[in-house]
């Protein structure tokens, strides 16, 4: 495994990332996937395997990003009956779905995390089936898997997902920026109040992260926050009102449901007595205020591994 590190491209990648996230002053810890283009599923599992043995305190390797199908917006996205509102033909599969049910199997002998992207509800029913397949053959408890985005999962999928143990880091901001377009153009007033179901997620007992997508949408887990509790589109309209949550549950899903997604609970996501101090230090209580005005919270600065880091000073 250690051979397939010495690929240049890969060696110096490694090398930055080690370099920068070593010095002194480096604020956070970055928790980097290995995307799955350009290599076998046999050479992605095996160097996910290698880098995790190349891992920091700063520096988390060893999981796999696999992308299975596009954007909803873009028409890109695998879609069930009925299809998109507009008539556009199907999107498309990024993976061969044999490749990917291969990465599962590899993956999952070989204890490596895998998140996978899916947007549209037939990509999300397809990594199921094929997980469920690969956890025939190689049982794993606590292998949390996590689709990336989900936002079309139905509650069938969600129930199905909690029986498997995925978990579900689902795209709370979606709804702000395209909220309006999935309403009246590709999804159809039915299914694009229920998109990005946060609430049916949490009911079904799924362990649930929520995020920006960043550069897709402004990096700001406060506004991913208020974006899963107000459901608000561009245009000022709630969206979904039966698929809201509460602030808690939202900062949850910033903190300790991320962490849970990354396997790092046990390091990470709350403050406790055993773990790490990383967490934020806000000028403002975010349980006090209304919750429409959760976004605009002002944040005082960092703390991660007992460092005080200021947002003054940055």
């Amino acid at each position: 495994m250690a051979a397939l590190l010495q690929n240049l491209h890969v060696r110096e990648r490694l090398k930055t990332m080690l370099r920068v996230t070593g010095e002194a002053r480096f604020p956070a810890r970055v928790v980097p996937l290995k995307f799955f283009m350009g290599h076998t599923p046999e050479e992605l599992v095996q160097m996910a395997s290698a880098l995790k043995a190349q891992s920091t305190d700063r520096l988390r390797l060893g999981r796999i990003k696999v992308i299975a199908d596009g954007s909803i917006q873009g028409f890109t996205a695998r879609l069930k009956w009925p299809g998109y509102y507009n008539g556009a033909p199907n999107g498309l599969w990024y993976i061969a779905p044999e490749q990917l049910a291969e990465i599962y199997r590899r993956a999952l002998q070989a204890g490596v995390p895998v998140h996978t992207h899916t947007n549209g509800d037939q990509a999300t029913e397809l990594a199921l089936d094929l997980l469920e397949d690969g956890l025939k053959t190689h049982p794993t408890p606590d292998h949390c898997f996590t689709l990336q985005h989900c936002q079309l999962a139905d509650a069938a999928q969600f129930r199905r997902m909690a029986k498997l143990g995925m978990c579900v880091n689902l795209f709370a901001n979606h709804h702000y920026y395209w909220g309006e377009e999935h309403y009246w153009l590709t999804l159809g007033p039915e299914r694009a109040t229920r998109m990005n179901a946060c609430r049916t997620a949490l009911d079904s007992g799924v362990p649930m992260a929520i995020h920006s997508d960043a550069p897709v949408t402004p990096l700001a887990p406060l506004f991913t926050a208020w974006a899963a509790v107000n459901r608000v589109t561009a245009s000022g309209r709630v969206q979904g009102e039966a698929e809201r949550i509460t602030v808690d549950e939202a900062l949850r899903a910033i903190t300790l449901g991320a962490a849970y997604t990354l396997h790092l609970d046990g390091e990470i996501g709350s403050i406790e007595t055993g773990k790490r101090a990383d967490f934020a230090v806000l000028d403002a209580d975010p349980t006090e205020c209304d919750p429409m005005a959760l976004k605009d919270v002002p944040v005082w600065g960092t703390v991660q591994g007992g460092r005080v880091f200021a947002a003054a000073d940055q």
